[in-house]
């Protein structure tokens, strides 16, 4: 068979119409068609197969030698198409957990980032680190992090931490050893390849000096320093609450409404139901500070809006437990809760113990009306201490008369003397 006839030219950058014209012709050398089925069934045969470093959890994925290998040899446009046939079969023949079709993205982006840094270049060991930094901080680390957020919430319904500590540890920790192992393992075999003709750069140039060593260490560092800025960012500004599945939000209150009950007797003849508004944690202080809302609950209308949702649905689930896995706007909708409270609870992450504890009484509802034009009925404001609703709807108006705070603050654990039992029920239907 006669071999293709193609330009042998080097590129220093992908951004020229020539290069994409070269990279689409791969796919018209049957030798590089053949090529890439074999680098398919390696990397489908590998992804399972790991080089342990410090066990159980730090390895190195034996893979990503052959995505680079391969990317190298036939490109970005091949790498894409042989990147989505990896996942589709690796998901078939070698599941690892629900398929989800978006982690297809991380194949193609690993994929694409190699082709670009190494196919018809001047092999050079600071493409090499470049290529390897880049997949670690945009691929592993930040494009990783939302589908893994995604795939929790929709295939496995629970919450997921934006970003792992110890998956972006390990990412950044393994970043120079793979760099160091990859170069040495193309550094073998572009010779080999360049003989064959499948190749455009012989490889001479792969040894790592001293520059390529300060090269790295610059890298860990942008990369630690960008990842700790983004992660403090995201947990000072963002509210981990909103990420909470049903249950999770269900126990959360119920363990808020515990810790109001035990360390005040501000509302002791009540019931209370206590439901978060916001939760934010804190950056390596393995802290996490809620601020909830303490209600009263009116039994008697609890019980009455039971038998009337019961009447017009005998399967309605309406009842005690479906109130304390409400969010915010559910409760504030609910006219058999009453706000009476606000509370700012600091607990321990690991061992849940309360470090602080903040509570405040709010204005009783206070409605006020407004006339309107002629004809029209006005508006009618209800007042909740410094909150404003309309119609159901919260204003940004600023309620200036607010009742001093009676704030308590504690650092004991377990229950208050004669605490009343909580009303929270313990298993949620």
């Amino acid at each position: 068979m006669p071999r293709l006839q193609k330009n042998p030219t080097l590129y220093p950058h992908p951004f020229s119409r020539a290069y994409w014209r070269d990279a689409a012709m791969e796919l018209k050398d049957v030798r590089i068609l053949v090529f890439t089925a074999l680098m398919i069934a390696l990397r489908v045969a590998m992804k399972n197969v790991y080089i342990p470093v410090f066990p159980p959890n730090v390895r190195i994925n034996t893979a990503f030698f052959i995505n680079a290998l391969s990317a190298m040899v036939f490109g970005p446009v091949v790498a894409i198409l042989s990147a989505i046939i990896t996942d589709t079969l690796g998901c078939i023949l070698a599941p690892n957990g629900a398929y989800f079709f978006p982690f297809i993205l991380t194949e193609i982006g690993g994929g694409l980032i190699f082709a670009l840094l190494l196919y018809r270049v001047k092999l050079t060991p600071t493409r090499v680190i470049l290529s390897r930094f880049c997949i670690d901080l945009f691929i592993n680390i930040l494009l990783n992090a939302p589908l893994m957020l995604l795939y929790y919430k929709m295939v496995l319904g629970k919450s997921y931490m934006m970003f792992q500590i110890p998956h972006i540890l390990k990412n950044l920790f393994m970043f120079p050893i793979e760099s160091v192992l990859l170069t040495l393992f193309l550094s073998l075999l572009a010779p080999i390849l360049y003989r064959n003709g499948m190749l455009y750069d012989k490889g001479e140039g792969l040894k790592i000096r001293g520059k390529q060593i300060v090269l790295m260490v610059c890298l860990f560092v942008v990369g630690a320093a960008s990842v700790i800025g983004y992660l403090y960012y995201y947990y000072s500004n963002n509210s981990i609450s909103k990420d909470f599945t049903p249950q999770e939000r269900y126990t959360v209150n119920c363990t808020m409404t515990d810790h109001v009950d035990d360390r005040t007797d501000l509302w002791q003849d009540e019931d209370t139901v206590c439901i978060v508004e916001s939760a934010h944690k804190k950056f390596f202080e393995g802290e996490t500070t809620y601020n909830v809302l303490v209600y009263t609950l009116d039994k008697e209308a609890l019980d009455a809006k039971i038998a009337e949702a019961r009447a017009e649905d005998p399967n309605s689930t309406y009842g005690l437990a479906e109130i304390h896995g409400y969010s915010k706007t559910p409760a504030s909708k609910d006219d058999v809760l009453t706000l009476v409270g606000k509370a700012t609870i600091v607990c321990k992450d690991k061992t849940g113990e309360v470090l602080s504890f903040q509570v405040s009484e709010v204005e009783p509802a206070k409605e006020t009306h407004f006339p309107g034009l002629p004809g029209s009925p006005g508006i009618y404001l209800t007042f909740l201490g410094d909150m404003a609703i309309m119609e159901g709807n919260s204003l940004g108006v600023n309620y200036e008369k607010r009742r001093d705070p009676y704030a308590y603050r504690s650092r004991a654990r377990g229950r208050r003397p004669g605490a009343r039992a909580s009303s929270c029920p313990r298993a949620h239907p």
